[in-house]
C-alpha cells in the first residue's frame, strides 16, 4: 500500500505557489494509517531507543502511537507558552519571521536514545531547533523520521549536516 498515494496535495496553500502536503487524508485512511505506524515502528524494533519525541502538533499523531508499538515512552516539543511545567527552548526561522519551541526539562534525560518524529521535513528549521533541544539536555538522536520529505527544499541535507540520520516513507520532489 503506497503511503504517498493516500497523501492530499492543495496547491497554493497558504501562498500562492506552495503545494501543501496534507496528511490528514493519509491519517482518515484506516489501512493507510495502521501502514504508517507499522512500518515506523518496523525500522525501530531493534533499536535501543527510548523516547520518541514528537514536534507540534503532527508529530504528536504519528509519534505516539509509534512510541506505544515500541513500548517506551513518548515526550511532546510543543510552541511556545504551552507546555505547563519547567520548559528550555529553542528558536527557529521562519520564512517571515521566527518562532519558538519547548520542551520540559525532565523530558530528556543525559543518555537517552531518542527518535524524533515529525510528518513532514521541508527547510529543517523546526527539526533543527528541536535536536538541540534534545542535545541540550544530555540525549542522543537517533534518527531524524519523517512522513515525507521535500528534498529540494533542504531540510534533510541541513539535518545531516548536523550529524544526524534522517528516514521518511515518502518524497514529493519538484512539485
Amino acid at each position: 500500500m503506497p503511503i504517498k498515494s493516500r497523501i492530499r496535495t492543495i496547491p497554493h496553500h497558504p501562498h500562492q505557489g506552495i503545494m501543501f502536503r496534507d496528511i490528514t487524508t493519509l491519517l482518515k485512511d484506516p489501512i493507510g494509517l495502521r501502514t504508517t505506524i507499522q512500518e515506523i515502528s518496523k525500522r525501530y524494533q531493534a533499536h535501543q531507543i527510548n523516547k520518541v519525541v514528537g514536534i507540534e502538533s503532527r508529530g504528536f499523531i504519528i509519534g505516539a502511537p509509534v512510541a506505544y508499538e515500541l513500548e517506551i515512552g513518548f515526550v511532546p516539543i510543543r510552541k511556545q507558552n504551552k507546555l505547563p511545567a519547567q520548559t528550555i527552548s529553542r528558536d527557529y526561522q521562519l520564512e517571515y519571521g521566527s518562532d519558538r519551541i519547548e520542551i520540559h526539562t525532565d523530558a530528556i534525560q543525559p543518555g537517552d536514545c531518542v527518535l524524533l518524529i515529525d510528518d513532514l521535513i521541508a527547510t529543517g528549521g523546526t527539526a533543527e531547533a528541536a535536536v538541540r533541544l534534545i542535545q541540550d539536555m544530555g540525549g542522543t538522536v537517533h534518527e531524524c523520521c519523517f512522513v515525507i520529505d521535500l528534498p529540494d527544499v533542504g531540510g534533510r541535507k541541513r539535518l545531516e549536516k548536523m550529524g544526524c540520520k534522517v528516514f521518511s516513507l515518502c518524497e514529493f520532489e519538484g512539485d
